[in-house]
């Protein structure tokens, strides 16, 4: 499918420094997307995180996977210019160090929705290797 970065700013409210998706590779809206974010080296928190060894902070991670899932819900027709907000991590797990050069594969499957918190199974991946994993729940709020 390939969505850029512009189609993705189309969708979600979040800009630079906070935006973490460069493209979407794949869309099923109210269902699914895979993301990519490519991690240069030259984004502002490794100045800090860890100058002599940088690596991306995994927090970071879970709200690059969080914006997948936002992605997939807020394309509906239905979610149209609202706001997705965060509003629990479950079972997050960091298998591999994220450094620069590395590409981050974002998948964000949304698995239930139960009286206005939706739940999404969130795997990250460099390569073919597991790089983080959560459990992500959220609310859709006021319009932007």
């Amino acid at each position: 499918m390939g969505m850029d970065q512009d189609w993705v700013k189309s969708v979600l409210p979040h800009r630079e420094p906070f935006l973490f998706i460069d493209e979407i590779l794949e869309l099923e809206p109210g269902v699914r997307a895979s993301a990519l974010w490519h991690i240069t080296g030259e984004e502002h928190f490794f100045k800090g995180h860890f100058p002599a060894m940088p690596v991306l902070p995994g927090v970071l991670i879970i709200e690059a996977l969080a914006q997948t899932g936002a992605v997939a819900l807020l394309s509906l027709p239905e979610n149209k210019g609202k706001l997705g907000f965060m509003t629990g991590v479950d079972k997050a797990k960091f298998r591999k160090k994220v450094v620069p050069g590395d590409t981050l594969r974002l998948e964000s499957v949304l698995v239930k929705q139960k009286m206005g918190i939706g739940f999404a199974e969130c795997i990250a991946h460099v390569g073919d290797t597991t790089a983080a994993a959560a459990t992500i729940s959220f609310a859709v709020g006021q319009e932007a």
